[in-house]
């Protein structure tokens, strides 16, 4: 019987004032109603006849569309406070609920002006490879962590401090929570501070699988596309812990590494004889070498014959030594090798159970995957092409053709 006449005691005023309370209610509708078509639609108008781009931003990250909820927001905080005869819980009640309203209308406005922001800075070509994402939604999380306490003391009517003693006790469960969230972020400081990754860098993270340009830097992930178009996240804190491959400087420096070799069949080397080395000394790329190795070797071999040292330490020119030189002035003179400024050799390395290796170590002047792709194919196919020249042969494993052939071979002389 108590509680039905203290509902009835609540409940009369409230009847009583129910037309001053409509009157708030309509005017906040009529704020809000103004604020967001009348206001926001003309400031979008303006909006689309200025030059600058900055205000287009605040546009498309809907900063003024949310702000024009404050105001029922403050309608309502204002205006129930004029009614008089209203019970002080309720007009208490209502203004911490209005309040709290606004307190979270705040905080989603400035999330919105940062993503503004955001979007500006990275239009800017000069900082587009330098991204702040990470740090805005570092910011975002801080003012939701703000917020959030704020509107939970307007609304218990409690000091925030009483909230924020509470997270010190709870720091350790934080901890366990937003791990990821703090090792992102010591990441994220040590990448921009040392400028490790841009969006647009090619870089290779195997263990992931991820192989392709970087798309995209957050907080808490990269996004990575793969050559084949797939997506890889990758942790941010990832890319400290584990390290990865930046193709970055390949691109900046002008040059893309070709380093590949062909495997000789060793039973193909041998000595030049004298008719083919007057006939190498007639090719353009290997004239001077020629030339040039005769008056050496003419010298030496002169001085061993003179101490009577047997033939088989007189030197001479070999298939293969030649074979080197000519692939040298070959890429020298190659119009998509740079012969200059780089790193630029034909080496022999160690022989094995695939033949006598001679590795090709240039740089293409085209770092386009495709073109450097065709610049490696066409010296290769030109390579495989000229070794009969020399009288080399590539060194191929025994395929079911060859042992057919070897078959018939002995069958015949049977």
């Amino acid at each position: 019987m108590k509680s039905f006449t203290w509902i009835s005691e609540f409940s009369q005023p409230l009847i009583a004032d129910a037309g001053p309370l409509a009157a708030v209610i309509a005017l906040a509708t009529l704020a809000y109603a103004v604020a967001r078509w009348w206001l926001v639609a003309g400031v979008r108008r303006l909006v689309r006849r200025s030059q600058a781009e900055w205000d287009d931003a605040l546009v498309d990250a809907n900063v003024f569309v949310r702000l024009a909820h404050i105001a029922p927001a403050l309608v309502i905080y204002q205006g129930i406070d004029t009614i008089d005869r209203l019970p002080a819980e309720f007009v208490a009640v209502v203004q911490r609920v209005a309040l709290a309203v606004m307190i979270a209308v705040v905080a989603a406005t400035a999330n919105s002006l940062l993503t503004a922001l955001n979007e500006v800075y990275s239009r800017n070509p000069e900082y587009r490879h330098r991204p702040i994402k990470g740090y805005v939604q570092l910011i975002k999380l801080a003012i939701f962590g703000l917020a959030t306490v704020a509107v939970l003391s307007t609304l218990l009517d409690r000091s925030p401090w009483l909230f924020l003693s509470g997270i010190g006790a709870m720091t350790a469960v934080l901890m366990l929570i937003f791990k990821d969230t703090i090792l992102s972020l010591v990441a994220s400081v040590q990448i921009a501070s040392n400028d490790l990754l841009r969006v647009g860098d090619w870089v290779e993270m195997p263990q992931l699988g991820a192989d392709g340009d970087v798309i995209d830097i957050a907080l808490h992930t990269v996004k990575i596309q793969n050559w084949d178009k797939t997506i890889t996240s990758v942790p941010t804190y990832r890319f400290i812990d584990e390290g990865f491959k930046n193709w970055r400087g390949m691109s900046r420096s002008g040059g893309r590494r070709i380093k590949r070799a062909v495997h000789l069949d060793v039973s193909s080397i041998r000595f030049l004889t004298p008719d083919e080395i007057d006939g190498f000394e007639h090719w353009e790329l290997l004239g001077d070498y020629i030339r040039e190795k005769r008056t050496e070797l003419s010298e030496y071999n002169e001085k061993a014959s003179s101490s009577g040292d047997v033939r088989a330490a007189l030197r001479q020119l070999t298939n293969v030594g030649t074979f080197r030189a000519y692939l040298l002035n070959y890429l020298r003179s190659h119009p998509k090798i740079h012969s200059s400024g780089y790193t630029l050799m034909v080496r022999q390395l160690p022989p094995g159970p695939e033949g006598l290796p001679i590795e090709l170590y240039c740089f293409s002047n085209d770092q386009v995957w495709v073109s450097y792709e065709g610049i490696q194919g066409d010296i290769f196919d030109h390579i495989l092409a000229i070794l009969p020249e020399f009288g080399l042969r590539a060194f191929q494993r025994p395929a079911g053709r060859d042992l057919h052939e070897a078959v018939r071979g002995l069958l015949a002389e049977t």
